[in-house]
């Protein structure tokens, strides 16, 4: 520093006066690193600005359902209740305070935790525990399914008697011989052999059981002899006749379609107007879900916008004919409400499941808000649609079509709102206009659009099903126009046209999409790598990728690209999680032991193809049930079975005690029914262990075996309880059925696996 006449004045070599107040000497970077908190600071800022907060509430409120799911024991209705009212309160009252957001946000929370709970109260009833055998029953019939080999119904239980009752059924689901199955609404009695909700076939696998738990079914199971049925004691109720009016009316329709098509394209026809698609054959069912098509098969927000849209605008072009009503009334609502009327019979039609149920409420939504004159495909749209479903149906939380449809829908309402707007913003240009002319434009958009949404579903696709669809945006963009302009408005004008018998030409027109779109599905899924393999992981990548979805489709500044990295984390989470080195089936038939070769090997002494198919699908395994080369490396004898692991280490499998004594010397695991010595060295899976914990899986490690089961000690849920007592044997029951007139039995090798 200088100082001259007086006045002071700084060298060059010295730092400005505004780095010197602002803390010395700044570091190289300072000023970019400052810059860029600051811009963070900035982007933060907006995404927290006004309007921003009503799309993140349906993510907290689905959390807390989630959270409501993962816990082990019942949550006590009345506590939650309580905590969400307190919770909501509290944020309406600091409505005008900073702390708002983040109130709203744990009250939500709160708020699923309670609906969950308050739902699973409400739809509360009894679970067979164990198996039971030649229980009589009586009740109504309420819906009533064709399948491919077996037909199946759902009996609302009146009467129930058996030698050993665990306690009256509220619902039971029972297979019969095909075309046997009564009809919707009469009233029956039978007997049965009725089997426990369908648990997870290993720790991680979709639960069955719970979804028949919602649905008010407590068992399920076979019809032993024929049906008989009865005049009812009393009235089924309204619902019962509602019910036996729709089944009629889908049966109604799907013989009028057989009457023109058969096959697969009657079987797909049916589907998609009525949501039967149980008729269809394997081959093709496989085609269309290997190829990526398979969401055409169920009814789903696709459909539901398909019969909208072309009500809609049939209904504005047959108004728009009469110049008096264009210039006098607002026909576009008018429009919009003819579509709500169209979805909400298609709804009915369909048998309003809860997959079919959300796809109407986002449909409902968006014709409302055209009626309101709002916006219709908008991010709060999507959240409105999400918390009516999630309020109605807290379970469809845990449902792949729930979490599937919402991320392929939240991808495109982004793509709408963000990429749409950039991706065509483009001046346009000759070469631009010629490609519009010849439908350029319209092609860019559905290839992205399918793009976008199969990127969206495939994180689920690979949970769920253990498979990715790697030419999906391929089959759709050659498929799906003719499912669009072709199929469905076919299917409906056939609809419209069966009262006055004029119905066969459009099912006729709807057969040669429908043979389109097979024979895409054929061809796609012939390609070489269409079958994408996953092998299993658990719920943390999972619910890592749906963050990462949620954060690239909800915000709006450059932090959404944060949602890409957490994406690429899930993924490298995902393909690197270990898998086990054995599987053990709830009842102990079967043993699956991964060998030197890194895959499984069975040692089994039932047969359950789709236990197998399951467990070879989680394994990212192409072989079949039926492969001879599952027992490689087995050896097998009349005392039991023995398969070795990667490190020599042997698994016994013993089917006599006198197989113990050298198992408990030499083997590292034995899967036994039988009771071995304490002092036996081996880690014994008896099967007192399965029928507490259901399905085990063991995997390796230094000190010995990490053990993870379907119902680990402590977890005791209403759609899975705990169980106390012995089992029924199966010849405690033993009683000759009495004689019918149409035997309903199924003959085993029918008998389909109950999902």
């Amino acid at each position: 520093m200088a100082e001259r006449g007086g006045s002071r004045s700084w060298a060059g070599t010295w730092p400005p006066r505004e780095a010197a107040r602002a803390g010395g000497f700044a570091p190289p970077g300072f000023g970019t690193w400052s810059s860029l908190v600051a811009k963070v600071q900035s982007w933060v800022r907006a995404e927290a600005g006004a309007g921003r907060l009503l799309p993140w509430i349906p993510i907290a409120f689905g959390a807390g359902i989630a959270f409501y799911f993962a816990a082990a024991r019942e949550p006590v209705a009345w506590v939650t209740a309580s905590a969400a009212a307190v919770l909501c309160t509290a944020a309406f009252l600091l409505r005008r305070q900073k702390a708002f957001p983040a109130a709203v946000m744990i009250a939500a929370l709160a708020a699923g935790f309670a609906i969950a709970t308050l739902k699973t109260a409400r739809v509360a009833h009894s679970v067979l525990a164990r198996p039971m055998f030649s229980v009589s029953l009586k009740g109504f019939v309420e819906t009533r399914e064709e399948r491919e080999r077996t037909d199946r119904f759902v009996l609302r239980v009146t009467q129930m008697e058996s030698p050993r009752a665990q306690g009256k059924l509220q619902r039971v689901r029972l297979s019969v011989k095909k075309g046997t199955a009564p009809a919707v609404g009469s009233f029956v009695e039978l007997k049965a052999r009725l089997l426990p909700p369908l648990a997870p076939l290993r720790p991680g696998s979709y639960d069955f059981g719970r979804d028949m738990y919602f649905q008010g079914i407590g068992a399920s199971g076979f019809v032993m002899g024929g049906i008989k049925t009865l005049d009812p004691p009393f009235s089924g109720g309204v619902s019962l006749r509602y019910a036996a009016f729709m089944q009629g009316l889908r049966d109604a329709i799907d013989a009028r379609i057989r009457t023109v098509l058969s096959g697969d394209s009657r079987a797909i026809a049916t589907a998609l107007l009525t949501g039967r698609r149980d008729a269809i054959s394997a081959p093709v069912n496989d085609a269309m879900f290997i190829s990526g098509l398979g969401h055409v098969l169920s009814i789903s927000g696709y459909h539901m916008a398909v019969v909208a849209g072309v009500v809609f605008f049939a209904v504005r072009a047959l108004l728009a004919l009469i110049p008096a009503l264009i210039v006098t009334f607002p026909i576009k609502k008018w429009s919009a409400a003819a579509a709500l009327l169209a979805a909400a019979f298609y709804l009915l039609l369909s048998g309003a499941e809860v997959a079919t149920q959300r796809s109407f409420f986002m449909t409902a939504v968006v014709l409302i808000a055209i009626m309101v004159d709002r916006r219709a495909v908008t991010f709060r749209t999507l959240a409105v649609a999400a918390m009516i479903v999630l309020s109605i149906a807290p379970e469809a939380l845990v449902h792949p079509s729930f979490q599937m449809s919402f991320a392929a829908t939240l991808g495109l309402v982004a793509l709408v709102q963000v990429g749409m707007p950039t991706f065509f913003a483009t001046p346009d240009s000759s070469a631009t206009a010629r490609a519009a002319l010849w439908g350029g434009r319209e092609i860019a958009m559905l290839a992205l659009a399918s793009l976008v949404a199969g990127l969206a579903t495939t994180p689920y696709a690979a949970f769920h099903f253990h498979r990715v669809t790697p030419y999906g945006v391929l089959a759709n963009l050659a498929a799906m126009p003719v499912v669009s302009a072709v199929v469905m408005p076919a299917g409906l004008l056939g609809l419209v046209a069966m009262p006055f018998g004029f119905d066969g030409v459009f099912w006729r027109i709807m057969e040669f999409g429908i043979d389109w779109m097979i024979a895409v599905a054929q061809w796609v899924a012939a390609l070489p790598g269409a079958i994408g393999r996953i092998a299993a992981f658990g719920t943390g990548p999972l619910i890592a990728a749906s963050v990462g979805i949620i954060l690239l489709g909800l915000l709006r500044t450059p932090l959404r690209w944060s949602g890409a990295g957490v994406i690429a984390m899930a993924v490298v989470w995902a393909l690197t999680a270990p898998q086990p080195d054995i599987l053990v089936s709830a009842d102990g038939h079967s043993v699956g032991v991964r060998g030197r070769d890194g895959r499984l090997h069975l040692m089994r002494t039932a047969k359950d193809a789709f236990l197998i198919k399951e467990w070879l699908a989680a394994d990212a395994d192409a072989r079949l049930p039926g492969d001879a080369s599952l027992a490689d490396g087995v050896s097998c004898d009349e005392a039991g079975c023995v398969a070795q692991l990667p490190d020599g280490g042997f698994v016994a499998l013993a089917l006599r005690p006198e197989a113990l004594g050298d198992d408990c010397t030499r083997a590292a695991v034995i899967v036994t029914a039988r009771q071995a010595s304490s002092d036996c060295g081996a880690l014994v899976i008896g099967h007192e262990r399965l029928q507490k914990q259901a399905a085990i899986s063991l995997r390796r490690t230094r000190g010995g075996f990490a053990i993870d089961a379907v119902r680990p000690n402590g977890v005791d849920r209403p759609w899975s309880p705990a169980l106390g007592e012995p089992a029924e044997p199966e010849n405690s029951a033993a009683r000759p059925a009495a004689p019918r007139p149409v035997d309903a039995t199924p003959a085993e090798p029918d008998l389909q696996a109950e999902e």
